[in-house]
């Protein structure tokens, strides 16, 4: 049960576990895991764990979310497309096959999130910004990117586990749990 209506950190209740999941797959990685991908023309497992977590910073900047300027200054290396966003030159970050590194990076975007659900309230979410694509100007919410984010977790996080299936590692938490690893409460 949802004690406190207006907390997003309560609205948003295991996602963290989610994030948790996806540090357990990753943390006992070898190089060679992490450099697996199933043809040449797609992501490696730790290029797609690299997204996840920059993906997390890119859109939560663009929405001034609190401690993702910490995390911008960071990184050295941004190029701004045609429309005037900035986007991280992810390749730039060579951190793939380095699972310590990689760990860090989903804790630190993670401590980002965290940090927005504990600092926002559900009327935040309402709060709009401008975002150009195709030439288009957008006013996505808050609560438009914090659910684009979320999903994007999602979907990567399946990428990742199925790769790690097919090189034959089991990934209990994001295959058999789906990354749920937060247990409902007891029926009382």
């Amino acid at each position: 049960m949802i004690q406190n209506t207006d907390s997003l950190q309560a609205l948003f209740d295991g996602w963290q576990g989610y994030n948790q999941s996806l540090i357990h797959a990753i943390q006992p990685l070898t190089p060679q895991q992490l450099a697996w991908r199933p043809t040449e023309k797609m992501n490696s497992v730790g290029e797609l764990a690299r997204h996840i977590s920059l993906g997390r910073v890119t859109w939560f900047a663009r929405m001034s979310a609190p401690g993702s300027q910490a995390l911008v200054n960071q990184i050295a290396v941004w190029e701004t497309d045609e429309d005037g966003n900035r986007d991280i030159v992810e390749s730039e970050i060579h951190i793939t096959d380095q699972p310590a590194e990689l760990v860090r990076w989903l804790e630190m975007s993670w401590g980002m999130i965290e940090e927005t659900l504990i600092t926002w309230t559900i009327t935040d979410l309402d709060q709009s910004y401008s975002h150009v694509w195709n030439g288009s100007t957008y006013a996505p919410t808050r609560q438009w990117t914090i659910w684009r984010i979320m999903n994007h977790d999602l979907h990567h996080g399946g990428e990742l586990s199925l790769m790690l299936g097919m090189q034959g590692i089991e990934t209990f938490e994001l295959g058999a749990l789906f990354g749920h690893i937060v247990d409902p409460p007891l029926a009382g």
